[in-house]
């Protein structure tokens, strides 16, 4: 890389070091600072520097450089702007990406950090005044484009500006009108309004009326009739009146040229690009038409990007394009997904070091203040959820389902597909989480039929579930804390798996407790802990693990040098969760005695080096654009929750895990094809990080988002449950002030199933103590009983509401005497009330193991039958304390008296 320049601008002093916007202009041949008041307004006659800041996940910072060129700039304000630019990203060390701005033609990047548009002034800007002579308020006539990021485009006030295709904003003095082309979509009208209220805000004080015209209905409205009369009265628009934004036709061929010192452009061979044709000490353009990129080298010099930008602003020149091509500046090692997808097979590379760099920096300012750490430890997941819920474990077997009993339930077999039912409580209600499981070793068909009965189950329950697939080796941070303990095991129990091995003559390699098996143990804490079989060979053992070796009647343990206190506390707590009775031999990677080689088939070698923590990602959003059973994607910048407009599918990309989430008018008919969908992105891989086609992937309807969607969002819920499309929602909030109202249900998902539900009977997995789940999950294992739950964090506290010191820990006495009467919710006092009208059954027939059961009841509230005695005798509290229990306390009762 070569050193910054020396010369570089005092204005750029400090400059990217707090998050945030920063913009320069150029006024009279120098650079002086924007005003934060002054941020979003541009004036055509003018060229501005913009710098954007974002302090990522990871703990580094992000840099963006813009520079915005008005249409009625002089030349050299123009040149100077993109000389600035260059200067800036080399006084940030490099490490920026830069962005040429053409007014009217802005990337959806840059309008993002100036929501919900830009409007530009005519004139040239003045730090004097901040304003310019002739910029007073005046009728103007805008043209909207755009369903997320949104041009704004002044047009002549003209009948012949209107056409059937855009969106138009008429703002006079005394009111705002809105003009919707009858072929524009919802979703720019309802962006349109954003405008609408913007301009109302900072031109009218919010006092001017809105008004809403529709293209050819204007007939008795008095707006229609007040809109038209300002064009001297109503004329049909004209079917071809063209857009006032004019799509252009590329022939989208591409073409890599490196630019020489004198700034000549020497085209390359033609043929598919690849990264070796990049050298770091040159400088290249890519020629995409719509878009031209510069790829300048870490060994270049600056005066070689200087003259790469001269080359490239005379190329277009030359070529016609000036006006509407959008260039994009990239030093080697910042390149963007937009240029690396032009090249075949471009490296993945993943810089854990920096991040590890960052982690111990971090330490460091903990160790300035007085804690005691050498490093910083690594992160522990906070549950998102509830996880203190209720659990069920059906393995797919064929186009049957195998529900597990209780102590089975945490035993997962590799060639084996199994659907998780996650019951929570969260606000008040229960909640569904569906997981389908795949093994590595399973069978496509079962992984098929797998999905086809989560479907049927999610079909069965009340509300809108949440699913998601789920592989081997993948699973999401969050399936570890619902299970708290997990084992998965060799071979497969499934009919199809076993026939399968048969036929092709396969050794079964099932676990079972007289064959030799090693477990590498996992894990972060005691409510979040693993252990993987994993092939006997030594050559699986790795020094950042610790490892069981079961060797019939011996037991090792194995402790590998890089492992951490934690990890042997783990490893002592799987040991007594499997067999209390177990008599180990601990072993210290080094000292390892003849026999451990020996049952491990010998020495080899294994890894041996630290395993460093992954990179931090931040999350990116998509739209989907659904098109013939296929779709397209397009990034949204700076996403906020109303982003997510209902007539569209979006998928959050969160790297390690993806979410599709399904707007409520949008066309997508079953969640079963949004998992598609999700599979389909993944295959796309949009961001060509090399993303695993194995990343889980979770369905999310809108309006019922769970707690770790919405954590990506600044969420409030109020919007998620709102009539109507998106036009009428916000149109209805902008001229009335509607509150938000809750939205209708809807229950139209396709099944695409079998019809038929499993064995509805439901199995709580949550211990005496409601915290640790018992059951056995290897044959013969016992489990161990004997942890102790430990009082929630503050965080914890406040997320999980109803486990509050107030309620009562799960399972204590206090929760097992009620609720305070101030906490009661009004709707178990119904419930409890609804029973007196009820007829009268005796326990026996209301049991759902009863040999003469009741017909013609509600299932779900069996207990309600009772009569006041049996139902004191059964459940030893009284019914009125019953309803005030939360309902996943009610559901634990009926199900140890068989009521559920």
């Amino acid at each position: 890389m070569s050193p910054p320049s020396k010369d570089i601008d005092s204005t750029f002093q400090g400059a990217g070091a707090t998050s945030g916007l920063e913009i320069w202009c150029i006024e009279n041949h120098r650079l002086v600072p924007i005003p934060k008041s002054s941020h979003g307004k541009f004036y055509s006659g003018s060229a501005y520097v913009i710098l954007n800041t974002v302090l990522q996940k990871s703990g580094s910072r992000q840099h963006n450089i813009h520079y915005w060129l008005g249409n009625e700039a002089k030349e050299e304000d123009l040149a100077l702007a993109s000389d600035k630019a260059l200067e800036l990203d080399d006084a940030l060390g490099l490490c920026a990406v830069q962005y040429r701005e053409v007014q009217g033609q802005e990337t959806e990047k840059f309008l993002s950090y100036f929501k919900p548009c830009i409007i530009p002034v005519e004139g040239i800007y003045s730090s004097e005044t901040g304003n310019v002579n002739g910029d007073t308020y005046h009728i103007s006539l805008f043209t909207c484009k755009g369903d997320h990021a949104i041009h704004v485009k002044e047009v002549p006030f003209s009948r012949s500006s209107l056409n059937h295709f855009d969106v138009f904003i008429l703002d006079t003095a005394s009111k705002i009108y809105l003009f919707s082309g009858c072929n524009s979509s919802v979703q720019e009208r309802a962006k349109a309004l954003e405008v609408v209220q913007y301009i109302n805000e900072t031109k009218h004080n919010g006092n001017c009326e809105v008004a809403t015209i529709e293209d050819g209905k204007f007939v008795g409205d008095a707006d229609a009739g007040e809109f038209w009369s300002l064009f001297g009265g109503y004329a049909p628009i004209p079917r071809d009146s063209p857009s006032a934004f004019p799509e252009k036709d590329f022939t989208h061929s591409i073409k890599l040229f490196r630019i020489t010192l004198q700034g000549q452009l020497c085209e390359l061979g033609a043929g598919p690009l690849t990264r070796e044709m990049l050298e770091a000490d040159k400088c290249y353009m890519l020629d995409c038409d719509s878009e031209i990129f510069v790829w300048m080298g870490r060994s270049s010099l600056i005066t070689e990007r200087r003259t790469s930008i001269s080359a490239t602003e005379g190329f277009l020149r030359n070529e016609g394009r000036s006006v509407g091509a959008r260039v994009t500046l990239l030093t080697e090692g910042l390149e963007t997904t937009a240029f690396r997808s032009h090249f075949v097979n471009w490296p993945h590379k993943v810089d854990a070091k920096l991040y590890e760099e960052g982690r111990g920096k971090v330490a460091a300012i903990f160790k300035q203040h007085g804690y005691d750490v050498k490093e910083l430890p690594e992160d522990e997941c906070e549950p998102v959820i509830n996880c203190r819920g209720m659990i069920k474990v059906w393995r797919v077997n064929g186009d049957q389902l195998s529900l597990l009993p209780i102590p089975e339930q945490t035993k997962l077999y590799t060639g084996d597909c199994y659907i998780v039912q996650y019951t929570y409580s969260s606000i008040g209600k229960d909640e569904n989480l569906f997981y389908a499981w795949f093994g590595r070793a399973s069978l496509m068909e079962d992984r098929v039929e797998a999905i086809c009965h989560m479907n049927a189950l999610a079909d069965s329950t009340r509300g809108h579930p949440v699913l998601a697939r789920v592989l081997e080796d993948k699973e999401p941070e969050q399936l570890f804390l619902i299970f708290q303990t997990l084992i998965v095991l060799k071979g497969g129990q499934s009919s199809r798996y076993t026939t399968f091995i048969a036929e092709k003559g396969l050794p079964d390699e099932t676990y079972h407790e007289g064959k030799t098996a090693l477990f590498r143990v996992q894990g972060k804490s005691p409510n979040n802990m693993q252990a993987i079989q994993v092939d006997q060979v030594s050559s699986c053992l790795n020094s950042s693990y610790c490892y069981i070796l079961q060797t019939g009647p011996s037991v090792f343990t194995w402790i590998g040098n890089l492992s951490s206190t934690r990890d042997h506390d783990l490893l002592d707590r799987m040991l007594e969760y499997i067999n209390p009775a177990w008599q180990h031999v601990s072993v210290r990677e080094g000292c390892e005695p003849d026999e451990f080689w020996e049952a491990l088939g010998g020495r080899s070698e294994y890894p041996k080096e630290k395993e460093t923590a992954k990179a931090i990602e931040d999350p990116h959003l998509f739209t989907l654009i659904l098109t013939d059973g296929d779709f397209k994607v397009k990034e949204i910048y700076n996403f906020t929750q109303g982003d997510l407009t209902t007539e569209d599918v979006f998928i959050l990309d969160c790297h390690d895990e993806i979410y599709v989430w399904i707007g409520f008018n949008s066309s997508i008919a079953s969640k079963g094809e949004a998992l598609t969908l999700g599979q389909k992105y993944l295959e796309k891989d949009v961001l060509v990080k090399g993303l695993s086609l194995d990343t889980p992937i979770y369905v999310v309807t809108e309006g019922h988002e769970p707690q770790f969607f919405t954590r990506f969002f600044s969420w409030d819920p109020s919007k998620a449950n709102l009539h109507g499309n998106s036009f009428e929602r916000k149109l209805a909030i902008l001229k009335g002030g509607i509150q938000p109202s809750e939205a209708p249900t809807r229950n139209s998902w396709k099944r695409h199933s079998r019809g038929a539900t499993p064995d509805s009977s439901r199995s709580s997995s949550v211990s005496s103590n409601g915290h640790g789940r018992s059951g056995s999950p290897l044959p013969n294992f016992r489990s161990s009983y004997d942890w102790r739950f430990s009082s929630p964090t503050p965080i914890a506290r406040k997320l999980f509401s109803e486990f509050s010191p107030a309620n009562g820990i799960p399972g204590s006495p206090e929760a097992q005497l009620g609720t305070p009467a101030e906490n009661i919710n009004p709707i178990q006092i119904e419930e409890s009330a609804a029973v007196e009208n009820l007829l009268i059954y005796p326990y026996e027939r209301l049991k759902v193991t009863s040999d003469d059961p009741v017909e013609d009841i509600d299932v779900t509230r069996r207990e309600a039958y009772l009569s006041e005695d049996e139902f004191q005798e059964k459940f030893e509290i009284t019914r009125k304390s019953f309803y005030q229990l939360p309902k996943w306390r009610q559901n634990k009762l009926k199900m140890t008296l068989h009521l559920f």
